[in-house]
């Protein structure tokens, strides 16, 4: 499957020989996926497993399907693009896969499954005045984070546990990072802002009442967190998705929006179970950030869903005004906007309370048991 030979964030090659062979790694397949190679994915997994979360694009075929009517199911799938086999953790779909090239299907297997895709990151860059935003995504979650930098320093927004990359990506353009950020307090997914101040020996910026069990640096409405000497991202209190959200406003203009506007939704206010309350807060909160703001101000989130479309090295970022061609509802009066943000009640993130308690500083876990808790979807947008 010689199409298959791209890497994601530089990851080296694997000889053409290998992938041939009918396995792809999620790095090598994260980076095709958007471009015009992308292939067919086929997910071997039952239906509510692939219910509860697939990648994106991602058509079902159950194994147990595909077993019991192989000729007819097997006639199903399209010839025009390589496939790509996935299952749980890779062992579905290496029996799938070898059932499809048998019978001449351009077929690899997902080497490790979804568990392997939860754990894929790539980079983006845009260029924000005198800082330039490298978007760090986290491909199997749809999280976003960034490193912030310019002038030989770095701030780090919205970490996840894989601290080294964010070193590593400051690293890379002479930085020195200064300081770390977490927007607001995560539900999804289990933050590496704690564990990365401390092994760096910088200042952890959150919201000034955030009910963490830790020290941090309280970043108020207004405050400056400096980027070197000569820049800073300022502060934007925003209240909704938590009540101790953050925006951050980047020198050029740029909106580093964390969970509260997404390219094509808001943060969901109900996480908290005061969800009309917090919808009047967020109604506020977008009202604020979109007065006074020309349209074509850059909006980088912490996160994206399964309709967003992403690309090799094309940050996932819009512009307030496709925000607001996509979102009618920020135009929305108060009362409008708090029924249909309130009342849009979906499944909470998988292992939420958990997730929680860690981020809290309620709960350690080691590395390993924390990957294990945050393997799912995110489920923190209103859309």
């Amino acid at each position: 499957m010689t199409e298959m030979d791209g890497t994601a964030n530089g990851a080296a090659d694997r000889p053409a020989a290998e992938v041939a062979a009918g396995e792809v790694s999620a790095a090598e397949l994260a980076a095709v996926l958007g471009t015009a190679t992308t292939p067919l994915l086929l997910d071997v997994r039952e239906p509510d497993e692939f219910a509860a979360w697939a990648i994106p694009g991602a058509r079902n075929l159950p194994l147990s399907q595909l077993e019991a009517g192989f000729e007819r199911q097997v006639a199903s799938v399209p010839r025009t693009a390589p496939v790509v086999v996935v299952c749980a953790s890779g062992i579905r779909s290496a029996r799938a896969t070898a059932m499809l090239r048998a019978v001449g299907v351009d077929a690899a297997n997902l080497s490790g499954g979804m568990e392997a895709w939860s754990g894929v990151y790539d980079t983006a860059t845009a260029a924000d005045g005198p800082l330039e935003i490298v978007q760090v995504r986290r491909r199997g979650k749809g999280c976003l984070s960034y490193v912030v930098g310019g002038g030989g320093a770095a701030v780090v927004v919205d970490p996840s546990t894989d601290g080294s990359r964010y070193v590593d990506v400051a690293r890379a353009r002479g930085w020195r990072i200064t300081g770390v950020v977490d927007t607001h307090l995560h539900a999804d997914h289990v933050s590496g802002a704690r564990a990365l101040a401390g092994e760096l020996g910088v200042p952890l910026y959150r919201g000034p009442a955030d009910a963490v069990r830790y020290p941090f640096v309280p970043a108020g409405d207004g405050t400056q967190i400096p980027v070197g000497a000569a820049s800073a991202l300022r502060v934007l209190a925003a209240p909704g998705h938590t009540a101790c959200s953050l925006v951050l406003e980047a020198p050029g203009g740029s909106l580093l929006t964390g969970d509260t506007l997404f390219v094509d939704g808001v943060g969901r206010p109900d996480l908290a179970d005061h969800a009309e309350h917090d919808a009047r807060d967020l109604h506020r909160t977008l009202d604020r950030l979109m007065a006074g703001r020309d349209g074509s101000t850059a909006v980088f989130p912490a996160h994206y869903g399964e309709q967003v479309a992403v690309a090799p090295d094309v940050p996932v970022s819009a512009t307030l005004s496709d925000v607001r061609a996509r979102v009618p509802q920020l135009g929305w009066d108060e009362a409008s906007f708090v029924a249909w943000a309130a009342g849009r009640a979906a499944p909470r993130p998988p292992r939420y309370q958990e997730i929680v308690r860690v981020n809290t500083g309620e709960r350690q876990l080691p590395l390993e048991e924390c990957r294990a808790l945050e393997l799912g979807p995110n489920r923190c947008a209103a859309a």
